[in-house]
């Protein structure tokens, strides 16, 4: 940007030294002509005035039409001014105008500045000059315009990178999260688990005791199914024995 910047400064800047150049590249012929068209114009002054005034501009470029020889002013703050004005306009296609190759810028009345004779190749050169810069003004305009966009676009790829790093870092945090219920679900099925083997041992430990249990009760109703079979004969004995004995006593009396 600074490069165009001064590219534009340095063009303009050539504009007036083309112009204030312009009296040293003029030959003698072309001196001579000059003088004599200045004693023609001279005699128009009046016109020239009149048509200055009318236009409010600083001056005008005055000059005798080399096809006709009619009187040409073409108003403008400058030279260069009065002739971008006449080329932009739609006369200039129209009724274009024969100008000869040295043309006069007349002051107003009240601005007291001698004429200026400049040659029309300068003033091309510097119409030339002059679009060569607007178009590079127009293309930096555009370039200003395309990097604000860059910068508002940067801007916005900027907030979404935010965004998006805002967002994995929450994805990272429900992960984590996310993991630590894993774990300690894994943790909790394994402590299942454990207390299910552990019942599982227990229920067979109740199991053998209670088939011991059953065992020993067993044993235990057959032996006192065995003593009191034994306990009923003995008792069978002792009432044979005592039945022997009361039969003695009987037999002794």
């Amino acid at each position: 940007m600074d490069t165009l910047r001064s590219g534009l400064y340095l063009m303009t800047l050539s504009l007036v030294v083309v112009g204030c150049a312009s009296h040293s590249l003029l030959s003698a012929q072309q001196s001579g002509a000059i003088k004599d068209r200045e004693r023609a114009l001279a005699s128009r002054t009046d016109a020239i005035q009149a048509a200055v005034k009318q236009s409010g501009k600083v001056g005008a470029l005055a000059f005798l039409d080399t096809a006709d020889g009619h009187l040409v002013v073409l108003p403008g703050d400058s030279p260069a001014d009065a002739w971008a004005r006449y080329t932009s306009s739609a006369e200039s296609a129209s009724s274009p105008v024969a100008a000869p190759p040295v043309v006069t810028f007349v002051y107003r009345t009240d601005i007291p500045k001698a004429p200026e004779t400049v040659t029309v190749s300068a003033l091309q050169m510097q119409q030339a000059q002059r679009a060569s810069a607007a178009a590079l003004a127009m293309e930096l305009g555009r370039l200003e315009e395309r990097l604000g966009v860059m910068q508002r676009e940067l801007s916005a790829t900027r907030q979404d990178t935010d965004k998006a790093v805002a967002d994995m870092r929450a994805l990272a945090e429900d992960l984590s999260a996310a993991r630590k219920f894993m774990l300690q679900t894994a943790q909790l099925g394994w402590l299942n688990q454990e207390l299910a083997q552990e019942n599982a041992n227990g229920i067979r430990r109740v199991t053998t005791a209670s088939q011991e249990l059953t065992a020993s009760s067993a044993k235990l109703e057959e032996s006192i199914r065995q003593l009191s079979e034994g306990l009923a004969g003995q008792l069978k004995d002792l009432a044979t024995r005592l039945d022997a004995i009361q039969s003695k006593i009987q037999n002794i009396k």
